[in-house]
């Protein structure tokens, strides 16, 4: 296997390497000799894990967004300025984040189509198959341009290069090709399922238009269309219903507990799992429970859209507060210790956090600035600072719900979506809307998805997303930024590539 996961480096993620090298690790590579399909298929699963860390993925859906921002504090958090630049739209094609991110979808990719070159069953091939259309998908919504094998038969030839709706077609091709022999929704919501491969559908039916033309997409009725019936195909299903408590939706036992989960990525100590704990550790300050990096936070402005009401805000959380003082959700203000005793920053001032946040902080308080953010509940099970086993959620319940109110309304069914919409603010505690927008469903999205990796995305299908953000990116973005460039790296090894206009 050793060679076979260089070849994954060398192809999937374009790494320069001498042609003689290379034409080398494709002899004694190509036939997979030593490898199986269940064996690749778990390592297809595997390569999916920059999903769940705060560098890849989430980094540019998220911190280019209004949701998220990564401020350096005095010395800490600058990192090169990578965090400031993916919030100010001040990306280049040498970005590390930008590169790596394209580099790990790409690998993905190369894993899933490894698996189908060993005869796997027509589970293990489905399976794959969906786990390759779904880096498709992200690479397609995040660069535009997705080089594409098919299979690994000649590794001499460049892969093809698909770009928007022709990439977003052979997404719904791959996803469909997968449907028909998916299991079903089992109890280990991080196989891949039918239901996992509707959404999907769903997804790339919702912007397909968008990836035409990003500037100003347009939303085809027959693809709507599609939404709504894959929608209706999911909630018919009587194993998914919206959790009494939203944060059980990211608990350690959320595969068990929720009834919400499509599709997760595994975190199983000793068997599967990545930086899930990325999640709380990014924001939390070095004196709560659990310690963490006293780095990311959300800005006042998105705070605001919710109700204080809504319990997707936040609150106490049953084994997390009474244990360390730690709420679940949005914290802002002073933080307490299970005992309601203050907590302290490391000079000894109140650990009070603020509504007020800066790209760069210097003064006194910067230890406090910025609304912090716990989704996922930490696992104290797994010690305070060590491994998780929340399951990395990818697709749940409200998205579909979600998606299908946005794909009525913008065929003008109103009254459905509003519907649909009041359903999902009534279980998490949120008065009824009396009407409907788009901006209103943005803001919906926003407050039940957010800090989920789908922030941007939503952004760009709205028209919003080259938008000013308070105080932190005033000015609005160019065009150009709809899209990320393909990294330099890419460029100078496959020609097939094109560096994205504005770049």
């Amino acid at each position: 296997m050793k060679q076979l996961k260089y070849l994954t480096v060398v192809l999937g993620a374009a790494v320069a390497v001498s042609c003689t090298k290379l034409e080398e690790t494709q002899r004694d590579s190509v036939n997979f000799q030593r490898a199986t399909a269940a064996g690749l298929l778990q390592g297809a699963y595997n390569s999916l894990g920059g999903l769940q860390t705060q560098d890849v993925v989430w980094a540019l859906e998220e911190h280019s967004s209004d949701e998220a921002l990564g401020p350096t504090r005095g010395p800490d958090w600058d990192d090169n300025g990578v965090w400031r630049v993916i919030h100010n739209h001040q990306w280049d094609a040498d970005h590390s984040i930008v590169r790596n991110t394209f580099n790990s979808l790409l690998t993905a990719q190369f894993s899933a189509t490894a698996v189908l070159e060993q005869s796997p069953s027509a589970s293990e091939a489905a399976q794959a198959k969906f786990i390759r259309a779904l880096s498709v998908f992200l690479v397609l919504d995040l660069y535009d341009q997705v080089p594409f094998r098919a299979d690994l038969k000649d590794l001499k030839q460049l892969p093809v290069t698909l770009k928007g709706a022709e990439a977003a077609d052979k997404v719904i091709e791959e996803a469909n090709a997968a449907l028909t022999d998916l299991p079903n929704a089992g109890s280990s919501t991080w196989i891949a399922n039918k239901d996992a491969a509707r959404v999907l559908l769903m997804k790339a039916y919702l912007n397909r238009g968008v990836y035409a033309n990003r500037v100003t997409p347009t939303f085809a009725a027959a693809d709507m269309n599609q939404v709504i019936t894959l929608a209706d195909q999911i909630l018919g299903n009587a194993r998914y219903t919206l959790s009494d408590n939203f944060f059980t939706n990211f608990a350690p036992n959320n595969n068990s507990a929720s009834k919400e989960l499509i599709y997760t990525l595994e975190n199983t100590i000793g068997v599967r799992g990545g930086n899930n704990r990325f999640n709380w550790f990014c924001t939390l300050h070095y004196n709560q429970k659990p310690s963490g990096w006293n780095g990311f936070t959300t800005l006042a402005d998105f705070y605001d859209k919710f109700e204080a009401a809504d319990t997707r805000r936040g609150g106490t959380y049953p084994g997390l507060t009474n244990v360390t003082g730690l709420r679940t959700g949005f914290l802002v203000g002073q933080q307490f210790d299970q005992n309601g005793t203050e907590l302290k920053d490391r000079k000894g001032a109140p650990l009070a956090f603020t509504r007020e946040i800066a790209l760069r902080e210097t003064g006194n308080n910067l230890e406090v600035t910025g609304i912090r953010v716990i989704k996922y509940v930490p696992d104290f099970a797994q010690g305070i600072d060590g491994n998780a086993e929340n399951e990395y959620v990818i697709f749940r319940l409200a998205d579909v719900m979600l998606m299908k109110a946005e794909a009525q309304l913008r065929l003008g069914q109103t009254a459905a979506a509003l519907t649909i919409v009041n359903t999902l603010r009534a279980k998490r505690g949120a008065s009824a809307l009396t009407t409907l927008t788009l901006q209103g469903l943005l803001d919906e999205r926003g407050r039940e998805m957010y800090w989920e990796g789908w922030r941007r995305n939503d952004l760009v299908r709205f028209g919003k997303f080259l938008d000013g953000v308070g105080p932190t990116r005033p000015n609005k973005s160019g065009n150009e930024r709809l899209i990320f460039p393909i990294p330099n790296q890419q460029l100078a090894v496959n020609p097939n590539l094109t560096q994205n206009p504005g770049y």
